[in-house]
């Protein structure tokens, strides 16, 4: 159903106030959960489940192979690079357990990516997939890393399974060079020699403890850590976990705890994804199903066609990948309650497909990793209001600012700032970083324009750094793509400035066209569409057809790397 109303109230059900003294750290969250849902499956990966209860064995085990095995103190950093399996939450709440700051890492960096993230951590053990190796063992001629536990696919897999798979890898690196690195111990050793001995929970950690070093993107510059505390992930869980709380039109809560079963196909390294999949929904009760590999539609639609499950979290290429694919319409949407969206613009042709396909309307959101990450979320159904990001989260507030500081009024772009219990403690070792970014009074400024809109929704403009002047005139790369992907024949696009002797810059357009419409789409066709709907500063000097354009992991499409 279309969105058919809105009237600047949270949707029914949803608290405008929220007590954030409920938990002091994330163990306070996951560990009563653990007993409460000990039954309940929790992660499903590569066809296995694991329940509650054995996650909360496997990863004391963990835990104390870290405190009886290793020298590893409790405030030491270590980094977790997985995709999405099973190994990546034991890992991590084990690491919680041991009282260690987990940073979290992308198994896709290269060499010189991951030198920099460890090196600014100062990480002292590692946990990390063998088919990476290679760039692990280029890493450790120039950092020591104590510690490094290197994992398989199969690792948790039942006996006949994991030999079937490993016996598959082992055929594969026949032909590819053996990437395992001998000091390393494996994950499955680990928890054996972890078994061995009792967990014992040390100090508590308070609010402000930090819980998680988590890198930015780097789309705009190098990576930064941000200090993400025990007390920012807390306070994020449950301003999500408010909205969770959303009455449907018969007055029945929507989320019902312990029963839903969510697809997770952004990996969990990723902030969006680890609050919703690690700490919102362990809080809940409720199932995940990791896709390790999203960007293989095929697989993707295999691994969820039988599953009914009630929740979906995507990012805008993600759901158009699906949309294009032949067999996504054969998946099972009976049950389905609600479909997130982050990270990046949503368009609206792809929300009336995704509506028309599954029944259930995209609720976009906007967040930073500097903000543990949800600032903005739309209700679901009927209280969702597309082409906004929603209203800020419970306990939190906006404004947005001009370019000497001063604020705008209600229904003006500015720069998008935050302030609420979810906002970083700032940059780890950057003191300067943090107060170019987080004033005296707590406002974080995030970089983005923005219009706040008179009922307190947001309509997110643009990266304030990848705004194009032409002529004097402020050009945003998301209005013009907005336009370009509503093209019949686009797949997507982005925008760049260029620079331009007479203009100063002019926008670059880049096209990635349908499939089957490659032959057919031209330059003229485009421009001719686009003259139609774009004022003529606005209009792309040049066009450059490409197969793919780059993106982060998550599939935000990275406007650095085509500059």
């Amino acid at each position: 159903m279309e969105a058919s109303f809105w009237n600047g109230k949270r949707a029914p059900g949803v608290p405008d106030e929220i007590d954030f003294e409920e938990f002091q750290n994330v163990l306070e969250i996951f560990e009563p959960a653990f007993k409460k849902y000990a039954n309940n499956p929790i992660y499903t990966s590569i066809g296995k489940t694991i329940s509650y209860k054995e996650l909360d064995e496997l990863s004391r085990d963990f835990a104390a192979f870290i405190q009886h095995e290793t020298e590893l103190k409790p405030g030491d950093r270590i980094a977790i690079q997985l995709p999405n399996s099973l190994q990546y939450p034991i890992a991590l709440y084990g690491a919680f357990r041991a009282g260690l700051i987990v940073v979290n890492t992308n198994p896709l960096y290269t060499a010189h990516e991951m030198k920099h993230q460890f090196s600014d951590a100062g990480v002292k053990a590692l946990v990390y997939m063998d088919l990476f190796g290679d760039r692990v063992e280029d890493v450790l001629k120039e950092i020591d890393i104590p510690y490094l536990i290197q994992t398989s696919l199969a690792d948790m897999q039942d006996t006949p399974k994991r030999q079937l798979i490993n016996a598959s890898v082992k055929y594969l690196k026949k032909m590819v060079p053996d990437f395992s690195i001998s000091r390393a111990l494996s994950f499955r050793q680990a928890l054996k020699k972890g078994s061995g001995h009792n967990y014992v929970p040390g100090k508590v950690p308070s609010r402000d403890d930090i819980a998680v070093l988590q890198y930015t993107g780097g789309t705009t510059g190098v990576a930064k850590g941000a200090m993400l505390t025990h007390g920012n992930l807390v306070a994020n869980m449950l301003q999500v976990d408010a909205l969770q709380e959303q009455l449907d039109a018969n007055g029945v809560q929507l989320h019902q705890r312990g029963t839903e079963i969510a697809v997770a196909p952004l990996p969990l390294y990723h902030i969006y994804t680890f609050t919703m999949h690690i700490l919102c929904q362990v809080n809940s009760g409720d199932r995940c199903v990791l896709i390790s590999n999203p960007r293989d539609p095929g697989m993707f639609i295999r691994i969820i066609k039988n599953i009914p499950f009630t929740a979906f979290t995507g990012i805008e290429t993600l759901f158009v990948g699906l949309l294009h694919h032949p067999k996504f319409k054969e998946c099972d949407f009976s049950k389905m309650k609600i479909t997130t969206a982050g990270g990046a613009a949503l368009t609206e042709d792809t929300r009336k497909k995704w509506l028309e396909i599954t029944g259930c309307d995209i609720s976009e959101g906007y967040g930073l990793t500097e903000c543990s990450p949800v600032v903005t979320a739309n209700a679901a159904n009927e209280h969702n209001k597309p082409g906004t990001v929603g209203l800020p989260v419970p306990g939190t507030i906006l404004k947005t600012i001009d370019a000497e500081g001063n604020e705008m009024p209600v229904g003006e772009r500015g720069e998008l700032c935050v302030k609420g219990p979810q906002v970083m403690k700032g940059y780890w070792q950057r003191e300067e970083a943090t107060k170019e970014s987080i004033d005296e009074d707590g406002w974080f400024r995030t970089g983005d324009v923005a219009v706040i809109e008179e009922d307190g929704s947001v309509r997110i403009v643009d990266r304030l750094k990848d705004m194009i002047l032409v002529s004097g005139f402020n050009v945003f790369p998301n209005e013009i793509e907005a336009v370009v992907n509503s093209h019949p024949d686009v797949e997507y696009s982005a925008v760049i400035g260029v620079p331009d002797q007479k203009s100063g810059e002019v926008p670059k357009l880049f096209v990635v066209a349908e499939p089957d419409r490659k032959d057919q789409l031209t330059e003229e066709a485009i421009k001719a569409f686009c003259k139609e709907r774009l004022t003529s500063y606005k209009l792309p000097k040049y066009i450059e057809f490409r197969d793919e354009l780059p993106m982060t992991p998550v599939g935000k499409i990275l406007r650095k790397a085509l500059r």
